[in-house]
């Protein structure tokens, strides 16, 4: 892999014109000398595929395709990837500039990683910064326990570790994200985390962590169908209090998310005080 790999990118978007032209323009103005982005939309109807029209000449590829929601969407996307490196960016969220580059140098100097993790903004409605997230240092059963963060809007891998762990799977519409890490990790991909801040994850109503009620199926999905994979039995009642210990020893590890927590509140409650 040369100091410039390839970037292939996937953004889907679904009734996001309120965000889409700000996530586009936050992939493009990347300045990457090889960057492949595709934009998939299953059928907005609130004018979010008029504006992504605009940046035809622009992106690589734009796939107008139903898809049954955001993970086979992706798997849309990426099926017209041919890039080194992947990664993913929700329509409403953004990349930090000079995300990219940072990224190829972590992989460029690191030829067996396959998988690369850094940190995020967490931001409103409208794009104001509210509070740092980090990823956790990785940990299968932490994550287990949903005690290990990852940061998706800055988390980046290779193919063979996408393809490894079958891709996204359509009939996950929650947690999709979470499923497909889990099943990297269940094929021990080697990773790494790098102390940089390369995205913004943007939390209002319509997302599904700044509602409650798809917060709450989420973490039944977490705790359920995720918590079985990864440590071969279901959830028993004893494991709240394991839970418990995990989400101290988290804090313990990563003592800025808890000045995080302290200071601004959770990522998925309500927001502290806007910086």
């Amino acid at each position: 892999m040369t100091d410039s790999p390839r970037f292939s990118i996937v953004t889907v978007a679904y009734n996001q014109a309120a965000f889409i032209r700000e996530a586009i323009d936050s992939v493009l103005s990347q300045g990457y000398p090889d960057l492949e982005y595709v934009v998939v939309d299953p059928g907005s109807t609130d004018g979010t595929r008029d504006i992504i029209e605009t940046y035809r000449d622009r992106v690589s590829r734009i796939v107008f395709r139903p898809d049954r929601g955001a993970a086979e969407g992706l798997n849309h996307g990426f099926a017209e990837a041919s890039g080194d490196i992947y990664g993913f960016l929700n329509s409403d969220d953004i990349l930090l500039p000079g995300a990219l580059h940072k990224v190829a140098r972590v992989f460029a100097d690191n030829p067996d990683v396959e998988l690369v993790m850094g940190h995020v903004w967490i931001i409103d409605r409208a794009g104001r910064r509210i509070r740092k997230a980090y990823t956790d240092p990785i940990d299968r059963k932490a994550f287990a326990y949903g005690a290990c963060t990852i940061c998706q809007q800055a988390t980046f891998f290779r193919p063979r570790a996408f393809h490894g762990a079958g891709g996204f799977d359509p009939a996950n519409r929650v947690a999709w994200d979470g499923e497909l890490f889990v099943e990297m990790l269940r094929n021990d991909v080697r990773h790494l985390v790098i102390d940089e801040m390369l995205g913004c994850f943007r939390i209002h109503d319509g997302s599904i962590t700044g509602s409650r009620r798809a917060r709450m199926l989420y973490e039944d999905v977490l705790r359920s169908r995720l918590f079985e994979r990864l440590m071969g039995r279901p959830w028993l009642p004893t494991d709240a209090l394991i839970q418990i210990a995990y989400l101290v020893r988290k804090y313990m590890l990563q003592p800025r998310s808890l000045w995080e927590r302290l200071c601004h509140g959770s990522i998925t409650g309500r927001q502290g005080k806007r910086r």
